[in-house]
């Protein structure tokens, strides 16, 4: 019989708030090579199901403190969709009206759960990239006196992952080996707060980033030109549409920048997208994990380190979404809504209750 044991700390909780961050680390067990132990970080135990519920948390907390959202005012942020939503569950909370500026290429679930939590969602033209929607945003903030959550520039992003993130692994790791830490890279903040502190309290560990192979703009060398607030003044000119919904957008991050300036990273592994949604259905199949194309690229990095490692070596990859969030995308559409021959056959192996 299993340990019923309660997993997390009896009591109650004030609001659902309460309950971001403390994420389970999870090892895989049948898709690992043997000797190698590989561990995933799974950040779809948050409340709205992704890592950014830590940055939109930290995002609207930050401004209350400092005074730079004020009560009533309303919130607004471009986004891919799951800072959006994550966002969308602080500002039900908290109170604020919360608009979002999304190319209408992300999927469409996402845009249907911010509205379901109260956010307005205005869409832009896919040909526009993030670029586009980021620009809106800040065209809508100065015209109305919006609060710009600026997710791609605040120094409440990193600091998250620093404050939490980061912290957590430490001490899930503790008197353990870490060989590696595998991420990816939306607006850049878990690598750069993890990786903060990884290099301060687990100098060991060697730290992999991966991106896009069609639209590795930090591989490119290329720099971003930057507005003097640090937002993108252009489209980075190596970026490339790609599938992995939530990494990469058409330029550098400011917030990013910080672990390229300062080598946070000790390796940087491109990644193809059809690896991505590969990995992501194993992951679903094999192990009962069920992360989105952004956490199967991840683990497609970890199990390719994996090929090469030594006996005992350690890794952790960071899982960001749950893959239901990806249900009208490539990702699902191998599976499908009707019964296939073989789930046909077993319904016809008994006489009753037979499909028309």
């Amino acid at each position: 019989m299993a340990d019923q044991t309660p997993v997390r700390t009896p009591g109650l909780y004030g609001s659902i708030l309460e309950t971001v961050g403390g994420t389970p680390v999870v090892r895989v067990n049948n898709l690992a090579p043997e000797g190698v132990e590989i561990y995933v970080k799974a950040e779809f135990f948050n409340p709205a199901a992704s890592v950014k519920d830590r940055l939109a948390l930290s995002i609207i907390e930050t401004a209350e403190k400092s005074g730079a959202l004020k009560p009533g005012q309303t919130v607004v942020e471009a986004t891919s969709g799951n800072t959006g939503i994550g966002l969308a569950m602080v500002c039900a909370q908290k109170g604020y009206p919360l608009v979002i500026t999304m190319a209408d290429s992300f999927s469409i679930e996402r845009r249907r759960l911010m509205r379901m939590l109260g956010a307005k969602v205005i869409l832009t033209p896919r040909a526009q990239k993030g670029f586009g929607m980021y620009q809106k945003a800040k065209e809508l903030a100065e015209k109305n006196g919006w609060f710009l959550a600026r997710q791609f520039e605040t120094e409440a992003n990193a600091d998250i992952h620093e404050a939490t993130t980061g912290p957590e692994i430490v001490a899930d790791f503790a008197g353990k080996r870490l060989d590696y830490f595998v991420t990816g890279y939306g607006t850049g903040g878990t690598v750069t707060g993890v990786a903060r502190v990884l290099r301060r309290e687990m100098p060991d560990t060697k730290i992999i980033l991966t991106e896009p192979a069609n639209a590795a703009i930090v591989a490119s060398g290329i720099a971003q030109e930057r507005d003097a607030d640090h937002s993108p003044a252009v489209s980075h000119e190596a970026f490339e549409p790609h599938p992995i919904q939530g990494w990469t957008p058409d330029f550098i991050p400011f917030v990013l920048q910080e672990a390229i300036d300062k080598a946070y990273y000790d390796d940087l592994i491109p990644i193809a997208g059809s690896d991505g949604l590969h990995w992501a259905r194993e992951l679903a199949r094999k192990e009962g994990i069920l992360t989105g194309v952004s956490g199967g690229s991840t683990f497609a990095i970890a199990m390719k380190v994996a090929e090469t490692a030594e006996p005992g070596t350690v890794i952790l990859a960071m899982l960001p979404d749950t893959g239901e969030r990806y249900m009208t995308t490539p990702l699902f559409e191998e599976i499908p809504e009707d019964m296939d021959e073989e789930e046909t056959e077993i319904s016809l192996s008994t006489p009753g209750y037979q499909m028309g």
